[in-house]
């Protein structure tokens, strides 16, 4: 393939994913990103303040509109293919990074006629692999959209023109500048990952057996189960609204990160974020990294969040 054809895949749209959820979905996902037993907004329905935590919508790609337990095999194996691009091998794929931004929130349950639709943003291709970079709005049945995620997805060693070649019409979000390093952050957020956390996480929708079965995780060269990324991302999305937007989850309005290294249950997450000055719509933009305090890696890197401070009397 030359490069002008790889240019004609960035843009492409693929069929729009019917979606579908419930409260109860809403109150398994809190508990999965491990919410808190006093995190009475988004753990318990008949709180005053109860609100989706606004990650949530991450896990729909996986779960679609089924209520039942979703195939990982089928969905990996038959999942629409894209004009253009090769079929990439599943066992070369990584998770690179993940960004959400907040339009509205979403209502507690959903209702009928809302879908993802998806279309791809982004190609980097160079000697180590193939970037793919997918945009996934969230909208409802008349078409309002609510959420907007954007997944890079790094094929290892895989070739598609066999040259450099890059192409990006993303809009995930990138942080306005740099934090000098070896400066202390302003806010933490430090939760141990229970041995539980990871068998909670997927009745959200994502059932790779990674996750569950320790032989599986030995087999793939992981030496056991790990926790899905994107349940350390919400975990981490949780400790910044925690740390500074007052536990209020409307507090977040978009965050995006890298994944830089695995998760084990029992391990021990530290985030640390840094003030970088305003954001939109009276929020304010932070750098931010989440520190695996037992391996000594970080987890996710890269970090840049917009977050509405609370007021100190509610801290």
């Amino acid at each position: 393939m030359s490069a002008q054809d790889l240019e004609k895949v960035v843009g492409y749209e693929y069929p729009a994913i019917p979606v579908a959820w419930t409260t109860r979905d809403l109150l398994l996902y809190a508990v999965g990103i491990g919410a808190r037993k006093d995190e009475y907004n988004i753990v318990y329905e008949l709180d005053k303040n109860f609100s989706a935590f606004p990650t949530f919508p991450v896990v729909l790609s996986f779960k679609g509109n089924s209520p039942e337990v979703v195939d990982f095999g089928k969905l990996v194996t038959q999942a629409p293919k894209t004009p253009g691009l090769p079929v990439f091998p599943p066992s070369g794929v990584v998770h690179g990074s993940q960004s959400v931004e907040v339009f509205r929130p979403i209502p507690r349950a959903s209702g009928d006629g809302w879908q993802l639709k998806r279309r791809i943003v982004g190609i980097n291709e160079n000697k180590s692999g193939v970037v793919v970079e997918t945009e996934s709005v969230l909208v409802d049945a008349q078409g309002t959209p609510y959420t907007r995620m954007t997944a890079a997805i790094f094929n290892v060693r895989a070739k598609v023109t066999g040259q450099k070649f890059s192409k990006s019409i993303s809009k995930s979000l990138q942080p306005s500048k740099a934090v000098a390093k070896g400066t202390p952050p302003q806010y933490t957020f430090t939760q141990t990952i229970t041995d539980e956390q990871a068998i909670i996480y997927r009745l959200s929708g994502d059932y790779n057996p990674l996750h569950v079965d320790p032989e599986f995780g030995k087999k793939v060269g992981f030496g056991g189960v790990v926790l899905h990324g994107l349940g350390s991302y919400g975990v981490t999305a949780r400790g910044l609204v925690q740390a500074i937007g007052g536990g209020d989850p409307n507090s977040l309005k978009a965050i995006s990160s890298r994944f830089t290294s695995p998760v084990k249950l029992g391990d021990t997450l530290e985030v640390r974020a840094w003030e970088l000055g305003p954001g939109p719509d009276g929020y304010t933009e932070f750098a931010f990294e989440t520190m695996n305090v037992t391996s000594g890696k970080p987890s996710l890197g890269g970090g840049v969040a917009y977050v509405k401070k609370a007021a100190k009397g509610k801290l």
